[in-house]
């Protein structure tokens, strides 16, 4: 008895402490009070860093950004995308998949319940042959078949004592919200994926019908001078120069047209189609859509709040966080509650009488006192973890305000860049006719001709590599600003 005494002495601590706990929601483990402030300076300003002084606007950004440039094509491929690119559909599936987990995880919280029913049959040996056959005098008889009935419910609970379950909520819930936010994630680049596929496919047209118009008048310039020659009014050497420049374009359109073959073949199978699927569809030239007036830039703090690689990581810290105290809870007890109800007779329509009912009920206290440090481990690599995942969350900060700048930046220089290059196109252009009309009034050489127009050519061709540049980059300001998903995507 006083064995029993001194066991209910040390037990009772334990008891309290663990009824406390359960009254008061105790939950092992640190509380996650948000991501740490990084780059605070960048995040309260009201420009970014690298704003050009033209061409933007410090607004509110729409998330579909790709209707600025008034495009239907374009619209339809990236409509086409979201719903069936292999990428985005991979990333619905994951996020599926995290939900499920989640669910899982929110099971544990509560009691398991099962159901038995079961009907044996059994048969008792024969006592009276068996005394007979050992010489003994017993006359009992037996060797009937024995049918009884049963069926019950067998239950059990873990209470979460000190929280380690509902720890193991909240890091599957946080893994779930940044799960969504890299397919919100997957929809951004996809969408700027496919914008500048298009703008790639449009500028590989344009250039390569230059080149194809810029080759059959130089073709018809070389007929005329092939006929002068004949007439004897021109020499061989002016032959052979035409020739070297028709070549030389007609070089240009054979790796054009490769490039815009591929960029439809990327095209198709961004949207989910097999290479070629788009070529009825745009393989005629189009233009390159049109550059909106302005682009609309929000704040740094805006574009923290859309960024969806950023809220992944900042969700990712939480889940790391929450690790934790799953982990710590392990050096604590662990109570489960069994029970089992059930009823058992001879006959089915007496089983569910009172007097064949049963019950047992059974707490059960366990505590892993001694295991050699492999919980201490464990709690360590979580900790670890969430250093890691605070590490990760400060790069995504850092890299979203390098891309936003730099796209900024690039775009800034290009407008500048482009009007240079419209400035020379027209001035080649000024040239190039002058230089024809001297030729023709004989005050000129072929040779500067020849220079003239190799010029305005090749300043046609960078004028719309440069329109072109000036639209992805516009494209670039839209990814790193976070736009192009949708909230409800699942």
């Amino acid at each position: 008895m006083t064995a029993i005494r001194s066991y209910r002495s040390a037990l009772a601590p334990l008891t309290a402490l663990a009824a406390a706990c359960a009254l008061a929601a105790c939950t092992v483990g640190p509380d996650y009070h948000g991501a740490p402030a990084v780059a605070p300076e960048a995040a309260s300003a009201a420009t970014f860093v690298r704003t050009p002084a033209q061409g933007v606007t410090t607004t509110h950004a729409p998330s579909e950004w790709w209707l600025a440039f008034n495009d239907p094509q374009l619209n339809a491929l990236i409509a086409a995308a979201f719903e069936h690119n292999p990428d985005l559909r991979a990333a619905q599936a994951r996020l599926r998949e995290s939900r499920a987990q989640l669910q899982t995880q929110r099971g544990a919280e509560m009691p398991k319940v099962s159901a038995s029913a079961a009907a044996p049959r059994l048969r008792e040996p024969n006592l009276s042959a068996l005394s007979q056959s050992s010489g003994s005098s017993s006359s009992s008889g037996g060797g009937g078949p024995l049918q009884f009935y049963t069926a019950g419910f067998d239950a059990s609970w873990e209470i979460d004592l000190f929280g380690g379950t509902r720890r193991a909520v909240e890091a599957a819930s946080d893994e779930a919200d940044a799960v969504q936010a890299d397919l919100a994630d997957a929809q951004v680049s996809l969408a700027a994926e496919v914008a500048q596929a298009y703008i790639d496919l449009r500028d590989e047209q344009q250039r390569l019908l230059i080149a194809q118009r810029t080759a059959e008048l130089q073709q018809q310039s070389l007929t005329l001078t092939e006929q002068r020659r004949a007439g004897g009014t021109a020499a061989d050497v002016d032959v052979e120069r035409l020739t070297t420049q028709v070549e030389t374009t007609r070089s240009t359109i054979a790796p054009l047209a490769s490039q815009v073959e591929t960029s439809l073949d990327q095209l198709a199978v961004l949207t989910g189609k097999a290479p070629g699927a788009l070529d009825a569809e745009l393989a005629t030239p189009g233009p390159l859509p049109a550059l909106p007036a302005s682009v609309p830039v929000s704040d740094p703090a805006a574009m923290f709040a859309q960024r969806p690689d950023i809220r992944a990581a900042e969700r990712r810290l939480a889940s790391s966080n929450a690790q934790i105290g799953e982990h710590v809870a392990d050096f604590l007890p662990k109570l489960t509650l069994f029970g089992d109800l059930g009823f058992t007779a001879a006959d089915p329509g007496h089983l569910l009488r009172k007097n064949n009912f049963s019950w047992v009920g059974v707490p059960y206290l366990q505590w892993n006192l001694f295991d050699f440090g492999r919980t201490l481990g464990a709690v360590h690599g979580a900790q670890a973890s969430r250093d890691e995942a605070e590490a990760r969350y400060e790069k995504a900060v850092l890299a979203a305000l390098q891309d936003a700048n730099g796209a900024l930046s690039r775009y800034g220089y290009q407008r500048e860049h482009l009007v240079t290059l419209q400035k020379v196109q027209n001035s080649a252009q000024r040239s190039a006719m002058l230089m024809r009309q001297r030729y023709r009034a004989g005050t000129s050489t072929l040779v500067d001709l020849l220079d003239t127009q190799r010029s305005e050519f090749l300043a046609q061709q960078d004028v719309i590599s440069g329109q072109a540049e000036l639209l992805k980059d516009f494209i670039s300001i839209q990814k790193s600003l976070g736009l192009g998903w949708r909230s409800n995507a699942s």
